[in-house]
This record gives structure tokens, sequence and C-alpha cells, in this order.
């Protein structure tokens, strides 16, 4: 029996380890080698605003595995390696060592599991001050910039050496802002006013559109805009920031309609484009810009696979291909691959875009097509209708109003999307929304679902029911 070639993970994090993983478990006597060219391996993105705000109290703990974890599961981990080129041709991988010396890998398959990078196309946002969220190194500079010079040392951000100590040095010994600008009013943009606010300084959110959280809904928006000014912070909608202005560090911003603001600091969180470079010449991509990819994460070509932020999936309402970049979306389609590679085909499953979030009280959640337009264009007849109802029987305790939206197809009945907020458990409430969009369920079959009830937890019709019905009976 010819051995065969390694399988090359290009890429440390979610979709990459789980893949990694799952292969080894599967199949112990194949290598598996892991390149990533930074520190830090398996970590939580999702939990950077709260090590930020300081709830998450070390950085360390937002890790999943560390290298020695991973070494235990006979997995070759090589950090401070990147892969600069891949040769599809002859099913090589370049690498270029931390040393600066570049070597050569072959591989029998190949996972490019390389993510995403913030997008920073504002003019000036290379000053010291402006910060995006993407990573470890980023979070451990922001949190240091907002500690108090006297107070701070870098031990105290837990990197127990995987940290860039010299960038987080150098902006714990700088004054805390005064004035921080949030630029761009989505997932993360939304969920740093309350990290920056815990700092207790001035927040102004811009958001270049009419309404925060695109893809949420108006309700959602709203309800979230007002929650997030309740706390302290200035919302400018509809108001693009196009340049950073400062004499090395930022000092002010300038929007497009000339409305300026002076700010000690900027974090601009406008999106992540995927980092498809090293195969964008040899595989198929998207409309999107990131890889194109089968039911189970198969490229255009033999043996080279893709996951995570840097590759598409199918979208289970519109059949289509769709980018959205999420944890989970990344997590199982790692995991699929792994256990393709090692002979038990497994698809990689659709997305949805499920998603929520948490703005200081106000827990928010969005399923599958929000967007009326979107819709349209997908070839639906959307109709939307949106309810407010408790999230508890009216006489227990603790309830709060919850607003629900849900989005369908005249002509089917189909359900195609929604959005839920609220105070009291609303966002966990989206995976009601989430399964049944799964399923291809009509409205009408959720309106018949049969959902727990007791008073702590909800009312007799719980507020995804009450949408149900009320758009059934609009339909």
């Amino acid at each position: 029996m010819v051995e065969k070639e390694p399988f090359v993970v290009v890429g440390g994090d979610a979709a990459g380890l789980s893949a990694a993983s799952k292969m080894k478990r599967e199949s112990p006597e194949r290598e598996v080698i892991v390149f990533e060219k930074g520190r830090w391996v398996s970590y939580a993105h999702c939990g950077t605003p709260y090590f930020v705000k300081g709830e998450v109290e070390k950085l360390t703990d937002l890790l999943s595995l560390s290298p020695d974890e991973i070494k235990e599961r006979g997995i070759d981990l090589r950090r401070g390696h990147e892969v600069v080129n891949v040769s599809t041709d002859e099913k090589t991988v370049t690498v270029l060592r931390k040393d600066g010396t570049e070597t050569e890998q072959k591989y029998g398959d190949l996972l490019v599991a390389t993510g995403g990078r913030a997008a920073n196309p504002i003019e000036g946002a290379e000053k010291e001050g402006v910060f995006t969220l993407h990573g470890l190194d980023s979070a451990a500079k922001i949190r240091a910039l907002l500690e108090e010079p006297d107070e701070f040392s870098v031990e105290s951000l837990g990197g127990d050496g995987y940290l860039d100590g010299k960038e987080a040095r150098r902006y714990g010994g700088i004054e805390p802002p005064e004035t921080v600008a949030v630029v761009g009013g989505g997932y993360v943009g939304v969920e740093m006013v309350e990290a920056f606010s815990a700092w207790d300084v001035d927040v102004h959110v811009f958001q270049r559109s009419e309404f925060l959280l695109p893809g949420f809904g108006e309700e959602v928006a709203e309800r979230v805009e007002k929650h997030l000014e309740e706390n302290g912070a200035e919302v400018h909608t509809g108001e693009e920031v196009v340049e950073l202005r400062g004499e090395g560090r930022v000092s002010g911003l300038v929007c497009s309609d000339g409305t300026t603001l002076e700010i000690d600091a900027a974090l601009v969180g406008v999106g992540i484009r995927p980092n498809v470079e090293i195969v964008a010449g040899s595989v198929e991509l998207g409309e999107s810009g990131a890889i194109s990819v089968d039911e189970y994460g198969r490229t255009s070509v033999e043996n080279v696979y893709a996951a995570g932020d840097c590759a598409e999936m199918r979208h289970v309402v519109t059949g289509d291909d769709a980018w959205v970049p999420l944890g989970l979306t990344a997590n199982r389609a790692g995991r699929a691959i792994g256990a393709t590679v090692a002979g038990e085909r497994t698809p990689v499953g659709g997305i949805a875009g499920t998603a929520v979030l948490k703005a200081f009280e106000l827990e928010c959640g969005r399923s599958g097509i929000t967007d009326l337009d979107e819709a349209r264009d997908a070839g639906y007849e959307p109709v939307a209708e949106s309810i407010t109802a408790g999230s508890r029987s009216g006489y227990y305790p603790g309830a709060k109003e919850t607003t629900v939206r849900l989005v369908a197809d005249r002509e089917t009945g189909r359900l195609l999307g929604g959005s839920i907020v609220g105070e009291d458990r609303a966002a966990i409430r989206i995976d009601t929304v989430a399964t049944a969009l799964e399923a291809g369920m009509t409205v009408e079959e959720v309106e018949r679902l049969d959902l727990a009830y007791a008073p702590p937890f909800s009312p007799v019709w719980d507020p995804v029911l009450v949408a149900a019905k009320v758009l059934n009976g609009k339909m």
C-alpha cells in the first residue's frame, strides 16, 4: 500500500483545526500538518469585545485549544509559517518561515482555511489610535489603551508568550482616550459600543446607512439605536466617515457631508474580506470573491478544499452560494471536510446567516432573508409582519417585550427569514426560525409548532408562534 502524502491545512483557527482534529481522529496513521502564520491558534474571535470590556479577564481564556493540546492530538502544528503560494499542478505549498527562509511541502489533500481580514478603506486608517478588531493582538492593543498607564502591565493581558507584547506595551503607556468613534454599526460595532462604554469614555457610532445592524431589519435597528443612546452613546446614522485626521495619532474624523468630530481613538468595523490570494489563480471564486465550493467543501481543483471565512456556502433559503463568515459555519464545515478526507464523505451543510448579538441589555437575533428587496431579487414575492409580545406569562415576574418580524413568500407560504429583539432570552428564540428555514417550512407549519410552555419561560403562545399566526393571517 502506497503511503499518502500529508493532509495539509493552511490556517490554524476554527475551520482548519476542526478539520485537522477530525481527520486525525478518523485516520490516525496519516500525517496532518497545519501551517499558521501567526502565534495564536484556535481562539474565540467572537469573545474579543468582552475581553476589551473586561468581562473576559485574559486573552488565553479565549483559547479553545493550546498548541500543546493540538500536539497531543498528533497534529503537526507549525506556527510562524506563512503559506505564500499553492501549486495545484505540483500539489505543493510554498511556506515562508519566521526566520525568512522558504520551504516547499507536498500534500495529498489540501484545506485552505485562511479566514478573512478586516476591511479598512478609510483615509487615515493607518494612524496610531485607529484599530480594527480582528485577532487577539488587536484586542490586546485596544484594552491596553483603555487602561491607566500606571495600572497597566502586559502580563495582566494574559498573553502567555503568544502576544505581541511590544505593541501592547506601547499603547499601555498612552493616556486613555476620552472620546472614541466606532465606525460601522454592524455586529462588531454595536458590541464594541458596550465594550468602550464600560471604560467611561464618550462613544460615538457612525453608520453610513439609515439603520444600524443591516440584515436585522428596521424594528431591531430602531430599538438598538434607542437603547445605545439610553446608555450614553451617540448614534450617527446616515453619516459616512471618509477620513480620519491627525498628526501621527488620530485626533478627528470627517464625514461625507462635512461633519467633523474630535476624537482620541477609533474602531473601524466596516466588514471583512476573504483571504483567497494564495489560490485565486488556481481555484474558482464565487461572486462574493470568496472560494466556491460544493456540498462537501471541495473546490474546483481535485483534492483541494476550502472552509471558513474564505469560502462560500449554500444558502438554505435560496439554494445559491453565499458568503456569510460566522463561527459555527467554519467549525462545522471544517469538521465535515476532515471526515470526508478521512474517507467518510460528509456534507458541510447549508447556512441561513443565523446570528445573535448583545447590545447592553438588548438581545438581537436574525436568520434567513429579512430584507424585502433581497427576497425579490431571489425570485420571491415577500410579505412581512412584526409583532410585540411578552417573553413570559404576563403574571410571571420578569416578562419583557419581545419583537419578532417574519418574512415569507406569498405564493408558496414558505418562511424566508426573521429577526428578534428583546431583553429576556430573546436572541435564542431565533433558533426556532433557523430550524424552520432549514426544514423549508411554511408559515402555517411554523404556527402549528409544539413549542414548550411554562410561565417562567414563555407565554402559551411563544412570540415566534404569535408572529407566525399573524403573518399567516395576513397572507
